[in-house]
């Protein structure tokens, strides 16, 4: 009877053990939701170190979606974030366990394992119940010391920042004598050969695919700058390239035509002009401007690369969008008014050469300096920790 009894409490003992064991080695399942945008030096970080942690966890299942890109994603960032009672402050941003975790560091990354580990070990709610009516009293949001928009009063800075500086590249666009040259080639060309009813809307057409091209081509580039992801070093780059271009305008002003000239190269003009005096159709003035876009990269394609460097750096996407509108809107607009202007009789396109060219040095001149400025207030933001 004795042993009897002693291989019962054995047994019992063995499967109080086993059930504990057992008990220990259940895990969870555990949900993670990653917000990030295509581009985003953070997020590329964190991402890295998201596929490590599911290696190490399997029972952790991560759900990811892209904002930068993808509407859809970006209205459900908005409704966790209402849901968690809280503001969108920029990617990446995370929600496990009833926090919502912004930005990404080394800290971050032991307090998001952190939670991983106690949700598969006690279980928690999917970060995903929230959008569905569920309490969100008591929620946590943990703000990264590395998250791209830690400092709001910072960003509010930049924002502002960037508004004259994109006006002011525009405007160092808009005033370029080689745009004017090439419209006032064009109107010259459809007035000789039609009336002034169909040059209005040539020039209209013109200027409007002008406007498509240089807008695509800076979407672009912005994208390619943002996906490349960007370092601290290409804005001194850039910085420098708006001094170059500034003080080579102002070479221009004390020498014209020594060494170069920032306009369209001289070998290139006679093809270009070739081009739009075989212009004789609104349709074929729509189409020739992207062409001649191209012509025209040479002398405006500087300041409109030191304000695409600047947009993805300081700004997201939907507002980078937004003043690369308004640039593009203020380059064209010259185009616009010389346009109209001869439509209604104010000049003539004699009169619109003979001003172009008497004002060539003084449009350098205002040229040089504005986007002189620029690179200089681009270095002292750099200084201070504003870019």
């Amino acid at each position: 009877m004795k042993r009897f009894l002693v291989s019962i409490l054995s047994i019992l003992f063995l499967l109080a053990g086993f059930s504990q064991s057992v008990a220990a080695q259940q895990e969870y399942e555990t949900d993670l939701l990653f917000f990030y945008g295509r581009g985003c030096p953070h997020c590329a970080v964190a991402e890295i170190f998201l596929d490590d942690l599911t290696e190490k966890y399997p029972s952790l299942n991560i759900f990811e979606y892209e904002t930068y890109f993808n509407r859809e994603n970006g209205l459900l960032f908005q409704e966790m974030a209402d849901a968690f009672d809280s503001d969108i402050e920029g990617v990446p941003t995370m929600f496990i366990n009833g926090k919502m975790i912004v930005g990404f560091s080394n800290a971050l990354s032991e307090t998001i394992e952190a939670e991983v580990q106690r949700c598969i070990e006690v279980g928690c709610d999917s970060p995903l119940s929230e959008v569905d009516g569920v309490d969100s009293n008591g929620i946590i949001k943990i703000v990264g010391d590395s998250s791209p928009l830690k400092d709001p009063g910072k960003e509010d800075v930049k924002k502002k920042l960037t508004i004259p500086a994109v006006v002011g590249a525009a405007v160092v666009d808009a005033i370029n004598p080689c745009a004017f040259a090439v419209l006032i080639i064009l109107m010259t060309t459809i007035l000789a050969a039609s009336s002034r009813r169909r040059a209005l809307f040539s020039g209209l057409a013109f200027s409007l695919s002008i406007f498509i091209s240089y807008f695509l081509m800076g979407l672009g580039l912005y994208s390619a700058i943002q996906a490349a992801q960007i370092t601290h070093g290409f804005y001194i780059v850039v910085s420098i390239l708006a001094i170059l271009v500034g003080l080579f305008n102002l070479k221009d002003y004390f020498w014209y035509g020594k060494w170069f000239v920032m306009e369209v190269p001289m070998s290139w003009r006679p093809k270009m002009k070739g081009l739009i005096k075989g212009v004789t159709s609104v349709p074929g003035a729509f189409l020739i401007g992207f062409a001649v876009s191209l012509f025209l990269l040479p002398c405006t394609s500087g300041p409109y690369i030191i304000i695409l460097g600047l947009l993805a750096s300081a700004t997201e996407r939907g507002y980078a969008m937004v003043l690369l509108l308004l640039y593009n809107f203020i380059f064209v607009l010259p185009m616009l008014m010389i346009t109209s202007a001869i439509y209604f009789g104010f000049t003539t396109t004699e009169k619109a050469e003979e001003w172009r060219q008497g004002k060539l040095k003084i449009l350098h001149l205002i040229a040089g300096i504005i986007i002189l400025l620029l690179g200089v207030g681009m270095l002292i933001a750099l200084w201070l920790g504003l870019l």
